[in-house]
């Protein structure tokens, strides 16, 4: 009796052990079995080679920027617009780095106006960039076939809407460009005119301040009006008949300037201001008042150049490249602006008038007739601004650039016969 109950006592002491020991064969051998530990070992050995081999997705913000870097992680986090302040979107660069071998993504662009002159040139570049971008537009002034060629684009959108009525998109950037830019478009309907100026802009912040979007306003050297300073800096605050036939546009574009700075300062959305001087290239309209325009047009319909007043007024004419690159440089800038965008090379209408002969019809006459209202006397931008803050400069000539812009109107002329 006492050898049996020894006997029971021993069993019982050894079952735990080899419970264990049967708990773990058969654990290994299902783990065997199924290939589960295959995995294990395999998910181990990536995670650690991820973080041994890209130590950058844990970046360590620099002694003195913690509490910047945490405000824009913060911020990007919780889908807020961040400031405007450059020190803020430095510390954010420094704390958005990339891993090697991994992409920027690609930014998602409204550009309201986008079917325009302008506005299409800047759809060509961003979405040769990679960006996805969408155009709103209400085809006053742009037309279907400045941007028909992107149509088969995934990353291209096109929406027909007028900026004077809210609009609720899902973008990165904004470039407000929806207005008639020409003294014949504008003065068409200049309540119009003023209403895309105020209720567009308005709209447009409104959307930037709701996403926390960066929004780029193309203002206009016209808010310096009839200049007293010669060449026209940034920091002059111009000279513009309020009741005028031009007031629409001169006077809209300042209020739009206002309304821009007002929502950086008070809602901390990111913006930029460009007040760009007079710009020509492919695809202008050919009926649209600006001089560029009408004296090629003429030329090439063998009609006399129409020169206003006695033609010494002067003008700077740059070439569309050149504004684009210029557009897209402040936008990316950590610099709000506004800033002077346009070639200070400066001519008389006689001038320009000369240039159109020479690549055109030597042949070809000059008519004068009297100068229209409010019609600026002096217009030169002084860049020095831009030239030290954005390393920015226009690159193509008048003589140069007239001549592919001649081109686009040759074409488009013989396809009205």
């Amino acid at each position: 009796m006492k050898q049996l109950h020894r006997q029971s006592s021993m069993s019982k002491q050894h079952r735990p052990h080899h419970h264990r020991t049967s708990l773990s064969r058969t654990l290994a051998s299902y783990l065997l079995r199924e290939q589960r530990l295959l995995f294990v070992l395999l998910g181990f050995l990536l995670a650690s080679s991820f973080f041994l081999l890209y130590p950058s997705f844990t970046p360590r913000p620099a002694s003195g920027s913690y509490s910047a870097a945490t405000n824009i992680a913060a911020a990007v986090s919780r889908k807020i617009p961040r400031g405007g302040a450059s020190s803020v979107s430095a510390a954010a660069a420094g704390a958005r780095r990339l891993p090697v071998g991994v992409r920027k993504p690609s930014l998602r662009v409204v550009v309201t106006g986008g079917a325009g002159f302008v506005g299409s040139h800047l759809v060509d570049k961003l979405l040769a960039r990679g960006d996805s971008v969408i155009v709103v537009d209400n085809f006053f002034t742009g037309r279907k076939e400045n941007v028909a060629h992107h149509l088969g684009n995934p990353r291209f959108e096109l929406i027909r809407h007028d900026v004077v009525e809210p609009i609720l998109l899902e973008v990165d950037q904004i470039y407000h460009l929806a207005c008639p830019a020409s003294p014949v478009h504008y003065k068409f309907n200049p309540i119009k005119t003023i209403k895309t100026n105020v209720m567009g802009t308005l709209n447009m912040l409104g959307l930037a301040k709701r996403v926390g979007a960066r929004f780029l306003l193309t203002s206009t050297s016209e808010v310096y009006g009839d200049p007293l300073e010669h060449p026209q800096k940034e920091s002059y605050w111009g000279h513009v008949n309020p009741i005028g036939v031009r007031s629409c546009y001169d006077e809209g574009k300042r209020t739009a300037e206002t309304l821009t700075m007002d929502y950086h300062r008070g809602a901390g959305v990111e913006v930029r201001i460009a007040r760009i001087f007079n710009t020509y290239g492919p695809r202008m309209c050919l009926d649209d008042g600006r001089v560029v325009s009408n004296f090629v047009a003429q030329a090439l319909r063998k009609h006399p150049m129409t020169v206003y007043g006695d033609g010494k007024q002067t003008r700077s004419f740059q070439y569309v490249s050149d504004l684009v690159d210029g557009l897209v440089t402040l936008m990316e800038s950590n610099h709000i602006g506004p800033f002077n965008l346009g070639n200070p090379g400066e001519f008389t209408m006689l001038e320009l008038a000369q240039v159109v002969k020479e690549t055109i019809d030597p042949g070809a006459s000059v008519e004068f007739k009297p100068n229209t209202a409010d019609d600026p006397h002096m217009r030169k931008p002084d860049i020095s601004k831009a030239k030290s803050l954005l390393n920015w400069e226009p690159k193509i000539s008048l003589k140069q650039g007239l001549p592919r812009m001649v081109s686009d109107f040759q074409k488009r002329i013989m396809d009205e016969k």
